[in-house]
């Protein structure tokens, strides 16, 4: 359990490093569509475990090609109507990031990574925030696990981070995240909760400010960044209040799944509406999800799979009737996603198109791996940047980090190797700069 101070160090380090923009109402309205202009916003979503190739590469398909008259497996067979949006690449490694049961911040870092080890630098995530069009919130991250997990660690940080040894926290509590996004939009007992906690913060960052005075000076660079995340939440808080009117049209109905969840699921799925509402309705432009948090637990027993944990990483997945559940459901998922942003006009077409999403896992392909295998499916085409409607088969040669170079290219911003110095390109990647085969 955690305790008060564990609890508020939480609060200001999530805000202190995925805040600080300072966007007025009528620039939130150009992100949502309404004055000509589009936003390009993406979704990482990644589930633990590992991602076998074998549960999303159609029967037969050895080599590249279209996926036009290919069935897709079962696991991810809810894909087949958006099949023409989706790309399937395979061949990709990460070998350099010593995965094993997990890579946690390695596997949006492209680095080496391992269970409570801080961050060596950004993830890409983070960096695609950064070369986005500036939104209220940079980037959102919320993670899904066993109610038990949620409810008792209701942040974590395993997966994103905005620099060295600077984690950004996971959402987990639905109950709190909506607090965050939508307090000031509430009535009853959520608009009484989210007014006192507003007024504590409010009270903790002058005191923590005042205080701040007597530290001593080699402590002062740290204590600031401590009270310049009470401040980020505070500043968040108040550009929210500013923007309410907009805000209505899309935020979540709470019901008995918040307050009175039956199952670890019915917390999966209002967190994805949340995930959902805040790329809908301009809040954010990047939304990273983790299903079992970048560890190695998660639960999934809203849909009959009494397993949890660990011992889900040392079932086979081809052919699991538990990992079948498991892929529909986060395949379903992305359904939900596409429909929703296919439902938002945007320019002349919908926000869709100039969204992407990204599916993979942050254990490469199986429990146990050593990261020489990390398949990934894209959805969307990102306004026309990338290739769709088929099946990539690379050589195993490029790294994950050539992927997050041909993001970040796609989003205009110039990159040849991501988190990856000459030393490691020359034994880890065959190539340089974006991957070709992606691209348009």
């Amino acid at each position: 359990m955690l305790n008060r101070r564990e609890m508020l160090r939480g609060v200001a380090a999530g805000a202190g490093v995925a805040l600080g923009s300072s966007l007025m109402p009528q620039q939130l309205m150009a992100a949502t569509g309404n004055s000509g202009k589009t936003l390009k916003r993406i979704v990482f979503f990644m589930q633990n475990q590992g991602f076998d190739p074998k549960t999303c590469i159609p029967d037969g398909m050895s080599g590249s090609g279209s996926l036009a008259k290919k069935k897709l497996p079962e696991p991810i067979s809810a894909l087949e109507p958006f099949k023409e949006r989706l790309h399937i690449i395979n061949g990709l490694h990460g070998l350099h990031t010593s995965p094993s049961h997990s890579a946690f911040f390695g596997a949006l870092g492209g680095y080496r990574g391992s269970d409570g080890v801080p961050p060596s630098a950004s993830t890409i995530d983070y960096e695609l925030s950064k070369a986005l069009p500036e939104t209220l919130l940079p980037h959102l991250c919320i993670g899904m696990d066993s109610i038990e997990n949620m409810t008792t660690k209701p942040t974590i940080a395993t997966l994103s981070a905005s620099g060295a040894g600077q984690p950004i926290f996971m959402h987990s509590n639905p109950n709190h995240l909506y607090q965050m996004l939508y307090g000031g939009i509430s009535t009853g007992d959520i608009r009484l909760q989210h007014e006192a906690k507003s007024n504590v913060m409010s009270q903790i960052e002058q005191l923590a400010a005042a205080k701040g005075q007597s530290v001593p000076i080699a402590d002062q660079p740290r204590y600031g960044r401590f009270v310049q995340g009470f401040r980020d939440a505070n500043g968040l808080r108040d550009r929210l209040d500013s923007v309410s009117a907009h805000l209505r049209k899309f935020a979540p109905t709470v019901d008995e799944r918040y307050s009175n969840p039956e199952f670890e699921t019915d917390w999966h799925d209002v967190l994805l509406d949340l995930g959902i509402s805040s790329l809908t309705s301009g809040i954010t432009n990047t939304l990273t999800i983790g299903s079992g948090r970048g560890e190695i637990f998660g639960a999934w027993k809203g849909l009959g799979i009494e397993q949890q944990g660990h011992n889900l990483g040392h079932m086979d997945q081809p052919g699991n009737p538990i990992w079948i559940k498991i892929r529909q459901y986060n395949s379903q998922m992305l359904v939900r996603m596409m429909e929703a942003f296919e439902s938002v006009p945007e320019g002349s077409g919908t926000m869709m198109d100039h969204t992407l999403i990204v599916y993979t896992s942050n254990n490469a392909d199986k429990q146990h791996t050593n990261g020489a295998n990390w398949p990934v499916m894209l959805l969307g085409n990102f306004d026309g940047a990338f290739k769709t409607g088929c099946f990539t088969q690379l050589d195993g040669k490029r790294p994950i980090n050539a992927l997050y170079a041909t993001l970040l290219r796609a989003v205009g911003k110039n990159c040849d190797r991501f988190n990856m110095n000459d030393k490691l390109a020359k034994k880890f990647d065959s190539g340089e700069g974006p991957i070709k085969e992606l691209l348009v």
